[in-house]
């Protein structure tokens, strides 16, 4: 059989492997996977039931239920000021189908995307399967921040787009305000689209996760409620961006997904009832505790928002050393190099008990004062 030259261009997931490490544990503490622990609300639940029993269970728009797209444009509006049109606006099969279908439309043979260091794992990949070159923006020098003055300096004439993610996976940073501008006016001066991943915006612990936006016309929004709502499986978020890129994005659906989970569009119509603060305050908790426990010895980069803690491995020990050895011993986390081109950090998700968090915490001490010893 020959396969595709552009599918050969793509790696299975770096997180697959730590699976594959991990199937000898016995009820491991996994601190592995960024899925929320807390249950889908009952209202959101009973609209799911509801619509299947309701014999709604075929397909919809591709562009999406028009009660579902104008319950989104409100959630624009409140969050970045931005009002964006009807045909601005497509529901997809979770934020990895926006993702999917914009670098679809935007990324080409010989084309470059802007990729902050560390990274979302899909990002490299998608760019290579589509024929673009990824380029990565290092950010281990300014704090796990993209700056203005890196993305300038990595500009050419082939870059066509900018992926941020904010709050961040892996590293749990939020671009402020302030630098978002900055950001902003470069792509602006160069004629670069970007890609704004706010997948978690909802997990802003220490004031709000702000839009790029807002700041930037040629921007594409991509939001879902995988993570705030807990609905990873049922594939469901939205786009909003320029008329002629989400006219694209629905063209290319319309022939791939056909359209996002039907189910799931009835059901988020319930979502906006939904009160998520005492889930997000648990969420804030559980970092704390994690830092308070890990750093010192561990270092810790600065983690606004998201769900995850981006660690440094200890002194002479590589992140999939590190890993490796949390495994062993039944803590399952993911080596850094499956987020960078470094191998420096792992990734600790916090979405479990506080309980199994603390016994992970001893995990991780154990073996850094171990390194200590070793050397």
């Amino acid at each position: 059989m020959q396969l595709s030259a552009r599918v050969q261009r793509i790696d299975a997931s770096g997180i697959r492997r730590i699976f594959d490490l991990a199937r000898s544990c016995r009820d491991p503490i996994d601190l592995s996977i960024g899925q929320p622990d807390f249950p889908i609300a009952e209202p959101v639940k009973a609209a799911a039931i509801a619509a299947i029993q309701g014999d709604r269970n075929g397909y919809t728009q591709t562009q999406g239920l028009a009660e579902l797209r104008a319950l989104c444009l409100a959630e624009e509006r409140a969050h970045t000021g931005r009002s964006w049109k009807d045909d601005e606006i497509l529901i997809t099969s979770g934020v990895s189908g926006g993702l999917f279908l914009a670098l679809l439309a935007l990324v080409e043979d010989g084309s470059e995307a802007l990729i902050p260091d560390p990274y979302f794992v899909s990002y490299l990949h998608l760019v290579r399967l589509f024929g673009g070159t990824p380029v990565l923006i290092d950010t281990y020098g300014s704090d796990f921040l993209p700056t203005p003055e890196a993305i300038a300096r990595a500009i050419t004439p082939r870059t066509r787009v900018l992926l941020l993610n904010s709050p961040a996976n892996p590293t749990g940073r939020i671009i402020p305000e302030a630098l978002l501008r900055e950001i902003a006016a470069v792509c602006t001066k160069h004629g670069i689209v970007i890609v704004s991943d706010e997948i978690y915006r909802a997990f802003a612990y220490d004031g709000a996760a702000p839009s790029i936006s807002r700041y930037h016309e040629e921007t594409v929004v991509l939001v879902g409620h995988s993570k705030s709502q807990a609905m990873t499986g049922w594939r469901l978020g939205y786009a909003c961006g320029p008329r002629p890129l989400i006219q694209a994005m629905t063209k290319v659906q319309q022939y791939s997904f056909v359209c996002a989970p039907s189910l799931a569009q009835y059901a988020a119509l319930a979502c906006p009832a939904v009160d998520r603060r005492a889930d997000i305050a648990a969420y804030r908790a559980r970092r704390d505790l994690m830092r308070g426990l890990l750093s010192p010895p561990l270092r810790i980069a600065p983690a606004d928002g998201a769900f995850y803690l981006w660690i440094e491995a200890p002194a002479g020990m590589t992140g999939t050393a590190f890993a490796e050895r949390a495994i062993a011993a039944n803590c399952l986390i993911i080596p850094g190099s499956v987020f960078s081109a470094r191998d420096s950090h792992v990734r600790v998700c916090y979405t479990t008990s506080t309980e199994r968090l603390r016994a992970g915490a001893a995990i991780l001490l154990r073996i850094a004062q171990q390194s200590v010893v070793e050397r």
